[in-house]
């Protein structure tokens, strides 16, 4: 993990960021408080979060592909970066700084690939683009959607294609990369291998990015560790793009914990950390997905820590 601090930059956003004006109206609750992106990306939330708040506020920004934040940092005193994965984010808040524990106004997790990412051929991310394999967003690992091609067993590549695609023709789909592993390197390869349509396709990229990355663990680590992070009345936001992640977040929001099981005291309370009254789904406008098509499948949950 590395902190990026007191950088000289200029900042130019990426891409449009999803849902801005509904995370701002939702989030800020203190202008003068501490708030977190954990997936800074293309920094969009993170500068409309800037603009809003004053100069005593605070923000926190992490991500895990230190060529995203360098390609986007944001020059403002306010803000410190992060070079890790959120999944390591109190260890990391509680090495930097032990009162932000506890003390957050507002966390923005977009759960999206970042435009640069797709957007960058070699990264390996897109079927657009014949390039290796690759899709880690931290490029420091070893693990890339290459060596999953090249080396998982049947059982392996079942187990994901079935979980993190949600194929239901998953053993086929394994069957036909075994038998035709070593001929695929590169994205393309993948593509001509199926010769299937966008959705096929995009459910098998998605599969193995969410593997490479172990998204869904990170996912589940970051909603538990929001709650020991924001203080009482903190605001909870996570926009996610597919059900694997929404399924997680809405049922935590509702429970406390990812299998959605609500659990009472013998009052019959709930024991849920988060204010129902306050829980709220939001979807973008037609406007916004016209003029963002990377829009369409968000869905932005809010909640607030009681």
């Amino acid at each position: 993990m590395k902190i990026l601090k007191n950088m000289k930059y200029f900042h130019k956003p990426y891409h449009k960021p999803v849902l801005l004006a509904e995370v701002l109206e939702n989030i800020i609750s203190d202008m003068n408080g501490i708030y977190i992106d954990p997936t800074f990306g293309s920094g969009g939330h993170s500068l409309g979060i800037l603009n809003k708040i004053s100069n005593k506020g605070k923000l926190i920004a992490f991500d895990q592909d230190q060529f995203a934040i360098i390609k986007n940092k944001i020059n403002d005193k306010r803000i410190i970066f992060f070079n890790a994965n959120f999944r390591n984010i109190t260890k990391i808040l509680k090495d930097y700084n032990k009162k932000v524990i506890k003390n957050v106004s507002g966390i923005i997790a977009d759960l999206g690939v970042s435009s640069y990412q797709i957007d960058t051929p070699h990264r390996g991310f897109s079927r657009r683009f014949n390039n290796m394999l690759d899709m880690r967003m931290d490029l420091s690992k070893t693990k890339s959607a290459l060596n999953i091609i090249k080396n998982y067993s049947f059982e392996n590549l079942n187990h994901i294609f079935y979980k993190y695609g949600e194929f239901k023709n998953y053993q086929s789909i394994s069957r036909k990369i075994l038998l035709n592993r070593k001929f695929i390197n590169t994205t393309f390869d993948l593509v001509k291998l199926f010769n299937h349509n966008i959705k096929f396709l995009s459910r098998l990229f998605q599969a193995l990015r969410i593997e490479v990355n172990d998204e869904i663990n990170s996912l589940k680590q970051l909603l538990q560790q929001s709650v020991n992070i924001l203080k009482q009345g903190g605001v909870l936001a996570i926009i996610s793009y597919h059900s694997l992640e929404d399924k997680l977040v809405k049922n935590f929001f509702k429970s406390g914990n990812m299998n959605g099981i609500i659990r009472y005291n013998k009052k019959g309370k709930n024991l849920s950390p988060f204010r129902n009254k306050f829980t709220k789904r939001i979807f973008p406008k037609k406007d916004e997905i016209y003029q963002n098509n990377r829009a369409k499948s968000a869905i932005l949950r809010i909640t607030r820590k009681i």
